[in-house]
């Protein structure tokens, strides 16, 4: 049965699902899921990440995880995580970055968090020589040792909910039938009042799912040290994201209830959430930094000017990889980098000014 269908029969059963739940069953449903059949990535998918735009950006991450290190004493083991690591590119960048520094490579233990059959198969051909070991979850990854680790582009995939101002109150944005029997968006009953200001139709969103994995990072970096960068797309402290939910086929949006399964679902990123469950764990965040502040301060322009010199015939090439990473009418700004990390040492790039 296709999961539009079996979608339609689980609501007339059961009633609406939230997004978080439409969400979860589209991108994870074992037969039919995006992210568990058919994730696409790349120029050819349905979306282009920052590493699959230009090695400079796992390069960079791979020199600031090897700084991390040497800024950490450089202890002879420490476990290098990345979650939700697609098919491999970043890390594949970021490892040969990171052999520039003597001793880490030799001092990392690799870890991917990845739940997705088709994006561990690509993980474990592009990253065969590093013998990485794959975990479903951080929590799954061994202790014992400080932890780097990147997710870049985690957060906007993960499970969140959307509430609507009504003239009633807040109600809850839900996924239900309508009098044909297609799938469609509703709101719940009001709900009981919790001081929350917002003008009618104003829209707020808030993922559980986020906040606790701000709590498992902060809790593994203040026992274990380390540091963790997170990169993704998201509103700067003290601005309002509204209604962020889309649907991503083709690189073009569609409507997120037209083809469940076959699309990638987002919502943006809530970094003060997941700054502030870390920091409640007793784990330390810095100030976001724009994706431009972030590689600026790491070096992209003085990297893509030796890339150019050793290749002129792609430095139109590197040129518009720069411009897409670091523009601010592209990539540059929307993206944000936040930091977490443990006491006794701030991130590389995070430094005060």
């Amino acid at each position: 049965m296709a999961l539009r269908d079996r979608l339609t029969a689980q609501i007339a059963a059961t009633g609406p699902l939230s997004l978080a739940e439409y969400m979860t069953i589209c991108l994870h449903d074992p037969q039919a899921g995006y992210y568990a059949t058919r994730p696409g990535l790349g120029a050819g998918g349905d979306f282009i990440t920052a590493p699959l735009v230009s090695q400079m950006f796992g390069e960079l991450i791979g020199l600031w995880a090897a700084a991390c290190w040497r800024a950490l004493g450089t202890p002879p083991r420490v476990r290098l995580v990345e979650m939700g690591p697609g098919d491999g590119t970043l890390m594949a960048d970021l490892l040969r970055a990171g052999a520039a520094v003597p001793g880490f490579i030799e001092a990392a233990d690799l870890w991917l968090v990845e739940v997705s059959p088709p994006l561990k198969a690509l993980q474990a051909e592009r990253l065969a020589k590093a013998a990485p070991q794959w975990a479903d979850s951080l929590d799954s990854v061994p202790e014992g040792a400080p932890i780097i680790l990147v997710a870049n582009e985690l957060l906007d995939c993960m499970p969140t909910r959307q509430f609507v101002r009504t003239p009633r109150g807040w109600a809850e944005r839900m996924v239900g039938l309508d009098e044909a029997g297609d799938l469609t968006f509703g709101l719940s009953a009001p709900l009981p009042a919790d001081g929350r200001p917002g003008e009618v139709g104003a829209v707020f969103e808030t993922s559980p799912a986020q906040a606790a994995l701000g709590s498992q990072i902060g809790a593994r970096l203040a026992a274990e040290g380390g540091a963790a960068l997170l990169i993704d797309y998201g509103p700067a402290a003290g601005e309002e994201g509204g209604d962020t939910f889309q649907a991503l086929k083709g690189h073009q949006k569609v409507d997120p209830l037209a083809c469940p399964g076959e699309a990638d679902l987002t919502f943006h990123a809530d970094f003060a959430a997941v700054a502030q469950a870390a920091r409640a764990e007793g784990a330390q965040a810095q100030p976001l930094l724009t994706q431009a502040e972030f590689l600026g301060r790491l070096g992209i322009e003085a990297r893509a000017s030796a890339l150019a010199r050793s290749r002129p015939d792609l430095a139109d090439t590197l040129g518009r990889q720069f411009d897409r990473l670091t523009a601010h009418d592209q990539m540059g700004v929307l993206f944000k980098v936040l930091a977490l990390h443990g006491p006794g040492f701030i991130p590389p790039a995070f430094e005060a000014d």
